[in-house]
């Protein structure tokens, strides 16, 4: 299993360049910043933003499409029933149903700033390694056992994969097709469930024996790796602007129709 996240960690851009802990505290407020937008007249420029961070961070377009094609499935689903059950402002019919225009406008705001924010937050990830991101929450102060939880939580993503992988090529293997939907298949797949999840946790006791052998819990703070420079102080204060242009812009905006 090759989930890919950081793939292009190792391309050299701005971006990449940036310190991830700047990076993880501008990107993130910028995208706060996005999931406070409610005005249409905001959108243009969110993707313009957007866009723009894509293009500063040379990440391939292939790669972004690919980690959002199934992100994506779940917006498709409000994108096709929401314009028929939200509002009243009925603007066309199609047969029995109607199109509402508060429904419109709704989904016009959701998929803008899901797509915007999923981007962004691609983009805050995958231009730094994962173990630097990591390392970058724990000089922030995130807890030292949050930080551990996440790294091993991802890598033995990878494992866990591998195992499913396994287990299915040897039930195929032995004549069992996924396709036949009865209750003799939902048992095997049942049982492929509980097999995996018992699995993973003998695999987290091992890892955690192994772990305290080896000293975990018992060592001294490491010292700080990150050097920030005036570049990367320029960069976030630049990218902490433009979020609270976004956030003076919304409540603007906001004031201007409840007096309108």
């Amino acid at each position: 299993m090759k989930l890919g996240f950081d793939e292009y960690a190792h391309l050299d851009s701005p971006l990449h360049r940036w310190d991830t802990r700047f990076k993880l505290i501008g990107l993130m407020v910028l995208i706060f910043a996005f999931s406070f937008i409610r005005d249409l007249r905001m959108l243009p420029a969110m993707v313009v933003v957007t866009v723009a961070i894509l293009i500063i961070s040379r990440l391939p377009v292939s790669f972004m499409a690919s980690r959002l094609r199934y992100p994506s499935f779940f917006l498709l689903v409000l994108v096709i029933v929401l314009p028929f059950i939200s509002g009243h402002t009925v603007i066309m019919s199609i047969g029995p149903l109607d199109i509402r225009q508060e429904g419109l406008v709704s989904v016009l705001l959701i998929a803008t700033r899901f797509l915007c924010i999923l981007t962004v937050g691609l983009v805050m990830f995958s231009t730094a390694p994962f173990l630097t991101s990591v390392k970058a929450l724990r000089a922030l102060g995130l807890p030292v056992i949050l930080t551990d939880m996440t790294l091993l939580a991802f890598r033995y993503l990878y494992e866990l994969g591998d195992d499913l992988q396994r287990m299915r090529t040897a039930m195929r293997l032995r004549g069992f097709r996924a396709k036949r939907f009865n209750t003799r298949g939902l048992s095997i797949l049942a049982s492929l469930g509980g097999s995996i999840l018992v699995h993973s946790y003998e695999r987290s006791e091992w890892v955690y024996k192994a772990m305290i052998l080896r000293g975990y819990g018992h060592t001294t703070r490491s010292q700080d790796e990150f050097q920030a420079n005036s570049h990367d102080i320029i960069a976030l204060v630049l990218t902490l602007l433009v979020a609270g242009g976004f956030v003076v812009g919304g409540i603007l905006y906001a004031e201007a129709e409840i007096h309108g």
